[in-house]
């Protein structure tokens, strides 16, 4: 297992994380699985066996069941483990059971502390966007339970990029604990976190972790042209609608070249892609779940899989993202001058030198 830097911090994360939305089950989240904790410590060991070192999961996750569960696999192996955890979301009907004021990050940050039976958490990431509460009564909440303890590093998930950078100010400005891990959706199935966030990363030092890489298992190799979605998954769950897919002529074109490339390898579709992002620009860590210890042992196995150059071309060129503006203007423009931010959208783009 590879150990990547965490973004500008000194934290080494390995290259895959192990993900717990499986955990629990309760309401919607039975649509993704219903790991009990008897499950939970097996697949744990798996991938402690592995070499991951770390584990995300979420205080929305099955209404909290998620951490409970993990906090019992846990026990005796807690220092062998960094434990990433989110806050944000709505998780009540009253008027302060949702958001990032400090009302709610205290009050949910007691409470997963609890459920994980731990002190403190290694990587606390605000799960969404808050538009109504301050940056600063977020970002000052967060410093000083840093600096408490309570709180190690601090991420942040499904921000867009105007509102990251504004975070990054905010704290810069106060002299306050920054975010140095950026938790997105970014797959073969959509690439859109290249056009800002990426790249944004990459400037202001931030590692990314990569949620759902294999788009909610559109990317198993199971869904193909022609065929309709296999029973027992979430795509044909009702209570589940993510990611949703903008083009699936695209989707399926992707997954002809991935199953291609997966043959030639003798590996699943779904090792492959996650390969792919383990070697792309920023990605610190890709976060892995599965139902079954089977498809966690071979989505454990992608970190030692080796995708060629002419591999990785083939996968870019058929999943790339259209240009939007103002990229396709600095392509044109601007492409004697672009940093290594920018490459990471638009190396793929350049037309190469003969």
């Amino acid at each position: 297992m590879e150990y990547r830097q965490l973004g500008r911090s000194g934290l080494r994360v390995s290259a895959l994380t192990m993900g717990t939305m499986t955990f629990g089950g309760k309401e919607v989240f039975g649509a993704l699985g219903a790991t009990d904790v008897k499950g939970a410590r097996r697949q744990v060991g798996m991938a402690l066996d592995a070499g991951v070192n770390c584990v995300d999961t979420a205080d929305m996750y099955s209404h909290g069941g998620a951490e409970e569960i993990l906090g019992e696999a846990l026990k005796g192996h807690r220092d062998e483990v960094l434990i990433s955890t989110k806050v944000r979301m709505v998780l009540g009907e009253g008027p302060n059971d949702g958001g990032a004021s400090r009302h709610h990050i205290l009050r949910q940050l007691e409470g997963s502390l609890r459920r994980l039976r731990t002190d403190h958490v290694d990587i606390y990431h605000i799960h969404e966007w808050d538009g109504q509460t301050p940056l600063e009564e977020t970002l000052g909440t967060l410093d000083t339970a840093v600096r408490d303890g309570k709180i190690r590093y601090l991420g942040v998930s499904n921000y867009a990029g105007w509102q990251l950078m504004k975070a990054l100010a905010v704290s810069d400005a106060h002299g306050w604990e920054r975010f140095v891990s950026n938790q997105i959706y970014y797959s073969l199935e959509s690439r859109d976190a290249e056009y800002e966030l990426v790249p944004l990363s990459l400037d202001q030092g931030l590692g990314i972790m990569v949620w759902s890489p294999l788009a909610g298992g559109l990317l198993s190799g199971k869904y193909r042209r022609g065929r309709g979605a296999p029973e027992g998954t979430r795509q044909v769950d009702e209570r589940w609608n993510e990611p949703p897919v903008r083009d699936r002529e695209k989707l399926y074109d992707t997954v002809e070249v991935l199953v291609r490339v997966a043959e030639g390898h003798d590996v699943t579709p779904a090792r492959v892609a996650l390969a792919y992002l383990l070697r792309r620009p920023g990605v610190t860590s890709v976060v892995i779940g599965a139902r079954r210890d089977d498809q966690l042992a071979d989505n454990l196995a992608a970190a030692d899989l080796v995708l060629s150059d002419t591999e990785m071309a083939d996968l870019d060129e058929i999943s790339a993202p259209e240009l939007i503006y103002p990229h396709w203007h600095q392509l044109s423009l601007a492409s004697e001058r672009l940093s290594e931010p920018d490459l990471a959208l638009l190396e793929s783009h350049l037309t190469p030198v003969p």
